[in-house]
């Protein structure tokens, strides 16, 4: 099964390994899965190497990106990097992602040469450590109506939920605003951090938006709801790795007109605040 872990993670990392096609333009490609739509990390992920790959002795700080069309899993996606500015502190990169020649995402990303300045960070929660958590698998695997396919297959990132995964939430769940899970790659990375950075840009997008149904006791599930991301914004605090333990702390400060706001804080296993996550999406309710 850990062969299985690896080879999954592996398959992340090439689809991250984007083929130049011409200067500043790429091309990426979406995993071989039944999926209706391309799975907004991937995409934000593959920008996010896509502006890299045109920088050099900078390191991202922090991304901006919107979710405009949905994108189609069976197309390869083009990556156009417009590079805006290369200053002697901030080099700022945009991307569009385009498929069937209209764009479906775009990003953009600032990068800064390292310096030393002030320091001070948020409190990690007090949470149960990740190993005495169960896996996704040990957590549904009794849940009625589950795919024993889907629950069985290898996963390229393991998650520990630590109050209980949404699939399985009820309205008993909803006095709870948070909801906390640890996540690492699930096999080794090399060194190289900007490959971390951009694995945990692909792995944010995966709980986040779930933390705007906490409130209300409703799974992602449930079939009541449709939901997709409309925007996304990470900041890169620190370095960190991301085949290592990390607290995904997240919230969620309010959910209007048919949309949920959430944020996450970033924490290594020894409280070091590495990244910060905020996400805005649409939350319809799905009436017969």
């Amino acid at each position: 099964m850990m062969g299985g872990m690896q080879a999954a993670l592996d398959a992340v990392i090439d689809l991250l390994d984007l083929e130049p096609i011409e200067v500043n333009i790429f091309r990426g490609l979406s995993p071989e899965e039944d999926r209706q739509r391309t799975f907004g990390g991937q995409v934000a992920g593959q920008a996010l190497v896509a502006a890299a790959r045109t920088v050099e002795d900078v390191a991202v700080h922090s991304l901006h990106s919107y979710f405009l069309r949905p994108g189609d899993p069976a197309a390869p996606i083009l990556y156009e990097v417009d590079r805006i500015r290369d200053g002697r502190s901030f080099t700022t990169r945009r991307v569009v992602a385009i498929q069937h020649g209209r764009p479906i995402f775009n990003l953009a990303a600032s990068f800064q040469r390292h310096e030393d300045g002030l320091d001070h960070q948020a409190t990690m929660p007090e949470v149960p450590d990740p190993e005495s958590l169960p896996t996704i698998t040990e957590q549904l695997k009794d849940y009625p109506g589950i795919d024993q396919a889907w629950l069985d297959r290898p996963r390229s990132i393991d998650m520990r939920y630590v109050s209980g995964a949404p699939l399985a939430r009820t309205e008993e769940d909803a006095a709870m605003q948070q909801q906390f899970v640890w996540m690492r790659a699930n096999g080794v990375l090399p060194d190289d951090q900007l490959l971390h950075t951009c694995l945990l840009t692909y792995a944010s997008d995966m709980t986040l938006l779930d933390t705007s149904l906490v409130p209300h006791g409703i799974s992602s599930m449930s079939g009541k709801i449709m939901m997709a991301s409309l925007d996304h914004a990470m900041w890169f605090h620190r370095p960190f790795r991301a085949d290592e333990w990390l607290l995904y702390a997240q919230d969620t400060p309010s959910a209007s007109g048919a949309r949920g706001l959430a944020r996450g804080l970033v924490y290594q296993h020894d409280g070091t605040l590495v990244a910060s996550v905020m996400q805005e999406g649409l939350i319809r309710r799905i009436t017969k």
